[in-house]
Parts: C-alpha cells; sequence; structure tokens
C-alpha cells in the first residue's frame, strides 16, 4: 500500500460482499493460512504480528485462533474493509488482541518491533518497482532483527505463453467467484498494467531490495505465489 489511493476500490459495497464472493476458493486461502501457520509456529507465546492490508482479517483471525497469545497490529486503509473486520474480530473474541489502524504503514503510531508480518495480496496493487521496493522496506523497519516475512499477490511473466495458459485457469477460477463475463474479460487487460503482476523472481528480488534475506517461495495456488523471508 503506498500513500496514493488504491486502483481497487475495496468501498462498502465491496466490503460487504467480499468474504461471499470468494468463499468459493476457501481451499486456496486455507492452503496459505494453513502454511503460514507453520512458517511462524515457533514465534514466542505472546508474539506481536504486522497484518499490512488486513482486509477482512482472514487471516488475523486464522492466526489468532491458532496461537491463542498472540497480539496483532491490523493496517487497513479502507474503513469499510476494517469494520467488517472489527466485526469479525468480535464475533471471534479476539478483539482485546487486535490493534486496528486505519491507514497505511507509515502512519502507524511507532511500537516495539514485531515478531513477524503478514501481507497477503497487498503489494500487487503498488505499480511503481521503487515505490513497491519501499512497501517491503517499511515492513522491514518495523520487524525485530531476524523477524519473519509472510507476502503473497499474484505473479507471472505476462509476456510468457506460459502466462497465457495460466490466465485462462485462473480466469475459469475466477468464474466460480460469480465474476461476471465483462469483468473476467477485463482481467486479460488490467493484469500487468493495472495490478502489478510481475515474474516471480522480479518479486523475489523486490523483497530481498526491500531489506529480506534469501525470499523463498513455499507457495504457488494459481496467479497466487507467496514467499517467506526474514528480515535481513
Amino acid at each position: 500500500m503506498s500513500q496514493n489511493e488504491p486502483l481497487v476500490a475495496f468501498d462498502q459495497s465491496h466490503a460487504a460482499s467480499y468474504d461471499q464472493r470468494f468463499a468459493k476458493l476457501a481451499g486456496l486461502r486455507d492452503a496459505l493460512h494453513l502454511l503460514t501457520g507453520a512458517i511462524l509456529a515457533d514465534l514466542p507465546a505472546d508474539a506481536r504480528i504486522l497484518c499490512v492490508g488486513a482486509g477482512t482479517g482472514a487471516e488475523v483471525i486464522a492466526l489468532a485462533q491458532k496461537f491463542p497469545g498472540w497480539q496483532f497490529a491490523l493496517v487497513e486503509p479502507s474503513a469499510p474493509m476494517l469494520e467488517v473486520c472489527r466485526r469479525k474480530a468480535e464475533d471471534c473474541g479476539i478483539t482485546a488482541r487486535c490493534e486496528f489502524h486505519r491507514g497505511y504503514l507509515d502512519s502507524l503510531p511507532p511500537s516495539e518491533p514485531f515478531h513477524a508480518a503478514t501481507s497477503l495480496l497487498v503489494s500487487q496493487f503498488i505499480l511503481a518497482p521503487e515505490a513497491r521496493i519501499a512497501f517491503f522496506r517499511g515492513i522491514a523497519e518495523r520487524l525485530r532483527s531476524g523477524g519473519t516475512l509472510v507476502s503473497a499477490d499474484l505473479a507471472s511473466d505476462t509476456s510468457s505463453d506460459e502466462y497465457q495458459r495460466l490466465l485462462e485457469i485462473w480466469i475459469r477460477l475466477m468464474r466460480e467467484t460469480g465474476s461476471p463475463p465483462e469483468q473476467l474479460e477485463k482481467m486479460r487487460v488490467v493484469y500487468g498494467r493495472d495490478v502489478a503482476v510481475l515474474p516471480v523472481e522480479q518479486i523475489r528480488s523486490m523483497i530481498a531490495e526491500g531489506g529480506f534475506q534469501s525470499p523463498i517461495l513455499f507457495l504457488q495456488t494459481g496467479l497466487i505465489h507467496a514467499w517467506t523471508a526474514q528480515r535481513s
């Protein structure tokens, strides 16, 4: 997330329908959350976790239920999305363990360094490469030395034949969410132009330039790729 307005309008109607719309893709979400929990499992029982672009709170709730002593700082610029997240946290009884911050990472008040951070399907909306590197650097600066990042974004080489084949599979998958035909066709244009779908190695390099050591790709589900790395 940058200080510029996001390209996707995460407004009231989007927030209200977000979880229901992607319910049919729960398998992809659950695989990412399962592996994220495994990656972070050795953190202290009272670990502090930074969730950048928390959305409606899916990964926070998954981690909070698995690790009952952890505390969370949730950063989300969309007020409607954050409100859905807050209601879900209340329903799950984890509100006391959460700090809700409406805004961007650079407006989050200073605090003790975090043990780990998550950024799931967030940096793909930052089009300028230097701004995307700065985004990861901002996360690194909030972490302890050796702190862990889990980051996921859409990724592929959009100029390759492999991408075109993978995109067809992805569009069929998005059809399962109820996306209308005109929106499915729009994906062919906006990916790589209005959403920064970049080659896997380029994103890996951006994470490394942002202050993380040896990022590794630990998951691919369709176009979604996920990396983990430690702060240098």
